[in-house]
């Protein structure tokens, strides 16, 4: 018999380790992960409390639940509770059955506590690491760090007690019942003295941590109020329901010494009814009262009563969201353009954005895609010092997409195509004379034209890599299409982690479910797997307590590697008085830049906003993961821009906030609003937030900087443009720019009403449409010039069932005139009325208005043809032993010397 039940045991535990292998698998696959990324102050941090909490509250929980199981079943049972299961059987007195199942009953009801609780890990970590604001909230005069790190904690504190006693309660009364200790006669209790005292302890607990609650987090909370017509306590939460909550509070505490006198009288369950009646009693009156303040007294004299609530709530949104710190600057609204104030912002003018994303992602991908399993997920913009001008681009990274692979398999997909190669690179405002953009970075591999080149190209580490591979392995790697065969590579870098023994193999064999891994000769010791590779992915993995921006960007920094820039934010839906927006979120700080390697998968972190007291928190609790962001070298910190879903969030709010006196914001009296695009227009989200690089009135050069428009509610003329700084020491200011509110400054929608009432525009639209091409229209772009505006819209032609759309007409506007034009300078110089003369000028419009270069003998076109045949063949060469740099470097001189042979033959041919 004790044989038997030894295998019994053995056999259990052996089911549990087979049960519990795969996730445990999973746990040392991601210690892997985290160790070769060197956060493992992460995963250690973050395990670690999790166990401690599942542990502490598991074990006070068992404590608490096998005590007072333990005592209602103490004494002996008068009339034993026979069931019989089998008639065969002999019957099982269910008291002793009950009692020997205590302990298992109390384990079971512990682990789901102590599980639950893990939830609050970061709750936890937060409390104890916890800081102050340095702002109180106008109320209750707390600081405001209390209220986003410390009444949560009481909060779950609190919930923890209830819940352990209402649970015990219910494990408890049944047994009293079982036991014949609580009997029923009719309407009549009888308790039995000591269940008496057991139960009256659980009660009094259990009203304890009611008036607690009431005290510590109920009223407290009033400051999220939302009985009122704004968020935060209002008049009628002050007057009515603080006194109410903190009565009720006090009567719970009664009811504490009132089930404890019943339990000792004899009188148990009346002081408890009674205690119980009183408490919802005066709750219940508590709301009837307060609604009817609200709606008899408040309502009638809103603003009179509201205002010091209204201010509260204006004055912590503005500080919550940063528009506090907003700076505005007043515009004459009277400025009229000329070409002199045009040449003067010759570096706007020059940036001109004529690509929307939309049509030209379409396009890159039908020109620059090459092979089905290339896809440019996405296009972002920055701006880059391009042969000394500082130059808006569009860029995208061409991205290997393994659902495309011809044919899928074990190899394919895991060994042999792991890797994107390269990004097409696009200048904002130059086009081809066949209307396409000009790329400055293209094909495969990349070939620059300028002096930005790229020298590691492979996209290991993107938006679409989201399978894990490995590298350094049996199988060569496929690098990128080479004429009617492939180029290979071995991979160099130190990403991902080591499949160094078999047991490494095991596990990441079993935590990706696939038997192939364990089985294939191909894997080395000296190989690595690749995973988390979806920089969303990567970045949430490693920094779980940030919520991240949905638009990650790519730079190419001045080593020619490719790396991923994400925005990430501290958030938190406790702070005092704040609006909230979408999930609640009514605090956020861009206080971390998060820089990703494209290569190696390397992640540093860089604190943006030291001043946010969240990141100051998250830096104590995770120790050696956050880097100051001065660290951040000088080619990547160039790149750093004002976070997009911050920046629309701001604005949106902005709208109505900037509205600072309760009276004006309560009567709405100058509210703004977002611009909508036309139906017309091409597609996309905000149709007025753009990344410009311009002069801002009032300063000495162009810098890039983020902006929308605002009209007033209701009304199509401007009212104001708002604009985030991303440049050097400006980064991060916000500016606002008014009009006088008495001037009549077009706005976007009676822009596009004249456009569309221009006659020569409409017939040539309409000419396009019935030849069956599609016109699309771009998105109108507000370009801010001194202190007056000028609207650009590009027009792009798409042939009936092509895929590429081709710029075809710039419309350009300013006050009440509009014109169409083949390109944005003859528009401008229509416009203006003479040559706008540019720095960064497209090279089409360069070449026609400058006309032929020199004199093209055809010695120096010969001379020219000869150089470009012996540079081709050193980057041939270069190609062959895999050197990148070189052969980048050589395809650019071809470039130019192709370039400067088509100038000299354009040059003969007008002669």
């Amino acid at each position: 018999m004790k044989r038997r039940t030894i295998i019994l045991v053995l056999l259990a535990a052996l089911l549990v380790v087979l049960a519990s292998f795969p996730g445990l698998a999973g746990l040392v696959v991601d210690w892997y992960w985290f160790e070769a990324l060197e956060f493992e102050t992460v995963f250690l941090t973050s395990l670690g409390t999790k166990l401690g909490l599942a542990f502490g509250i598991g074990l006070i929980a068992f404590a608490f639940f096998f005590g007072n199981m333990h005592a209602a079943q103490r004494g002996i049972v008068p009339d034993l509770v026979l069931v019989s299961v089998s008639p065969n059987m002999p019957k099982i007195e269910l008291t002793r059955l009950l009692r020997r199942l205590s302990w298992p009953v109390a384990l079971v009801f512990a682990l789901l506590l102590g599980l639950s609780g893990t939830g609050n890990w970061l709750t936890l970590l937060r409390f104890l690491h916890r800081m102050p604001f340095g702002d109180v909230d106008p109320v209750f005069g707390k600081d405001i760090g209390y209220y986003l790190f410390t009444l949560p904690m009481i909060s779950v504190v609190l919930q923890l007690v209830v819940a352990l006693t209402v649970m015990a309660l219910l494990i408890v009364v049944p047994l009293y019942v079982l036991r014949r200790d609580v009997v029923l006669h009719g309407r009549r209790v009888t308790i039995e003295p000591s269940a008496q005292l057991h139960l009256a302890g659980l009660l009094a607990v259990l009203f304890a941590a009611t008036g607690a609650n009431m005290f510590l987090v109920r009223i407290p909370s009033l400051v999220y109020s939302t009985a009122g017509p704004l968020f935060g306590a209002s008049y009628a939460d002050l007057v009515v329901r603080v006194p109410v909550f903190r009565v009720v509070g006090v009567v719970a505490l009664v009811g504490v010494v009132l089930v404890i006198l019943g339990a000792r009288t004899g009188r148990l369950v009346r002081n408890t009814v009674a205690a119980g009646a009183l408490y919802l009693g005066i709750s219940v009156a508590g709301m009837a009262a307060a609604a009817m303040m609200q709606k008899f007294i408040v309502d009638p004299n809103e603003l009179v009563k509201e205002s010091p609530q209204l201010e509260h709530h204006i004055a912590a949104t503005r500080r919550a969201w940063g528009l506090d710190e907003v700076v505005t600057r007043a515009l004459s609204g009277e400025a009229t353009l000329t070409l002199a104030d045009i040449q003067a912002n010759s570096g706007t003018v020059g940036n001109i954005r004529l690509w929307d994303r939309g049509p030209l992602l379409q396009t890159f991908r039908q020109l620059q895609e090459i092979r089905t399993y290339y896809d440019f997920r996405s296009v972002d913009d920055d701006r880059y010092w391009i042969d000394g001008k500082y130059r808006q681009v569009l860029l995208a990274a061409r991205e290997l997409n393994t659902a495309s692979l011809p044919t899928r398999n074990f190899i394919n997909d895991r060994l042999t195509y792991t890797h994107g190669m390269g990004l097409t690179l696009s200048p904002v405002n130059e086009v081809s004379p066949e209307g396409l953009p000009v790329l400055f970075i293209k094909d495969l591999p990349p070939v620059s034209t300028v002096s930005l080149g790229v020298k590691r190209p492979e996209v290991y580490y993107g938006e679409l890599a989201s399978d894990y591979v490995f590298v350094n392995t049996r199988q060569p790697e496929f690098d990128y299409p080479l004429g009617d065969s492939s180029a290979f590579t071995t991979y160099r870098g130190t990403g991902g982690v080591r499949v160094n023994s078999f047991l490494r193999k095991l596990l990441i064999s079993v935590r990706f479910r696939s038997l192939d891994v364990l089985l294939t000769s191909l894997i080395t010791r000296d190989s690595r797997v690749l995973y988390h590779r979806n920089i969303a992915e990567r970045a949430s993995k490693a920094l779980p307590f940030l919520v991240w921006d949905h638009d990650p960007y790519l730079v190419v920094t001045d080593e020619g590697r490719l790396k991923w820039i994400l925005d990430a934010y501290t958030v938190s839906d406790r702070y005092p008085y704040s609006l909230p927006v979408g999930g609640g979120t009514n605090y956020m700080r861009n206080s971390v830049k998060v820089v990703i390697d494209a290569y190696d998968g390397t992640v540093r972190a860089y604190i943006a906003d030291a001043s946010d007291p969240i990141v100051k928190i998250y830096a104590s609790i995770f120790k050696g993961i956050f880097e100051p962001l001065d660290a951040m070298p000088a080619d990547l910190r160039a790149h750093v821009r004002y976070p997009n879903d911050l920046f629309r969030i701001q604005t949106e709010l902005y709208a109505a906030y900037h509205m600072d006196e309760p009276d004006v914001f309560y009567a709405r009296e100058d509210q703004w609003q977002i611009p909508s695009a036309s139906p017309s227009e091409a597609s996309g989200d905000d149709p007025f937030l753009r990344h410009m690089v311009m002069k801002l009135p009032g300063e000495t050069r162009e810098e890039y900087i983020t902006m929308t428009a605002f009209t007033p509610r209701q009304k199509d003329n401007l009212a104001a443009w708002m604009v985030a700084r991303s440049d050097g020491a400006h980064y991060g200011q916000l500016v606002v720019y008014r009009f006088p509110r008495q001037s009549l400054v077009f706005g976007p929608t009676q822009i596009v009403n004249r456009i569309n009432q221009d006659t020569e525009i409409s017939r040539q639209i309409s000419l396009w449409d019935q030849r069956g091409s599609e016109v699309i229209r771009g998105k109108l772009l507000v370009i801010p010039i001194e202190e007056s505006l000028m609207f650009v819209q590009a027009l792009y032609l798409r042939a009936e069932g092509g895929r590429i759309p081709e710029l075809k007409r710039v419309i350009v506007a300013h006050q009440n005139r509009v014109v169409m034009e083949e390109t944005l300078h003859e528009g401008m110089a229509r416009l203006f009325g003479g040559m706008i003369e540019l720095e960064s000028r497209p090279a089409a419009v360069a070449a026609a208005a400058t006309g032929p270069v020199g004199e093209a003998t055809e010695t120096q076109i010969a001379e020219l043809i000869g150089q470009v045949s012996e540079h081709y063949e050193q980057a041939l060469a270069a190609q062959r032993v895999g050197d990148w740099a070189r052969y980048g470097e050589q395809m650019r001189l071809v470039g130019e010397l192709l370039r400067q042979v088509q100038e000299m033959v354009g040059g003969e041919g007008g002669r």
